[in-house]
């Protein structure tokens, strides 16, 4: 498991920020159907399949680590945090997202355990609910914190010093929101983690979203994080 658990319980966030300490499940329904007219008579029939196959399920869309850029599955792009970042996969429930990653312990625990900084890029999924206002920016921002804590970590992790910031990038507005998760990993000199979110409307109904995950010892990558976000490009 590369652990550090992502960093610290990756994205308790934002669920906090608007429910205090309960965490949203989130569940979808498929779709209706809309009925298909059937051929009229006197066509070359069509050809039968083996009902023993059955048809494979659409892959999820994922980015990719581009040179020195995170592309989501839309295009979207973020650049990454630095050279010393390495890539990773998407563990926080992204829609098309790509993630890197920077030890700052190795083998922390003696048992090949590793902790540090996490960041992911990618889109809102699309069965979290999204209005384009300033209430609807930071629900869903909160939605996505949310969502990657049930996916991937702990619902119960301690938070504070919650914030909650309107931002520009790109032209489009967003919505930022921070705080602080402790940290209690036996052998890590760590006692907390810092975890951002930043959501970006990208004017045709759906969001962009960057989530970070710092250490507590390493907080200079917090404006870093912070410039990368500002240089989001948005796929038109």
């Amino acid at each position: 498991m590369r652990a550090r658990l992502v960093g610290a319980l990756v994205l308790v966030l934002a669920a906090l920020a608007t429910t205090g300490i309960s965490v949203g499940w989130i569940w979808t329904k498929a779709d209706a159907v809309a009925p298909v007219t059937l051929p009229s008579g006197g066509q070359t029939p069509m050809e039968t399949v083996d009902p023993s196959v059955k048809p494979s399920k659409t892959p999820t869309p994922t980015g990719k680590v581009l040179g020195t850029e995170m592309t989501a599955a839309n295009n979207d792009v973020m650049p990454i945090m630095s050279s010393a970042w390495t890539s990773e996969f998407d563990r926080t429930g992204l829609w098309g997202g790509a993630a890197i990653w920077f030890v700052v312990h190795k083998n922390y625990d003696g048992k090949k355990s590793d902790w540090g900084n996490y960041v992911a890029f990618g889109q809102l999924a699309p069965e979290i609910k999204y209005v384009n206002t300033a209430a609807g920016r930071r629900a869903a921002a909160s939605q996505a914190g949310s969502r990657a804590v049930v996916s991937l970590y702990d619902k119960n992790a301690k938070i504070s010093a919650v914030t909650h910031t309107a931002i520009t990038v790109d032209g489009h507005p967003g919505h930022e929101i921070t705080a602080r998760i402790a940290v209690a990993q036996p052998g890590l000199k760590e006692t907390f983690s810092t975890i951002m979110i930043a959501l970006i409307d990208r004017g045709d109904g759906t969001a962009a979203v960057s989530i970070a995950d710092i250490a507590g010892s390493t907080p200079d990558w917090h404006q870093v994080w912070r410039d990368k976000v500002s240089q989001i490009k948005i796929n038109r």
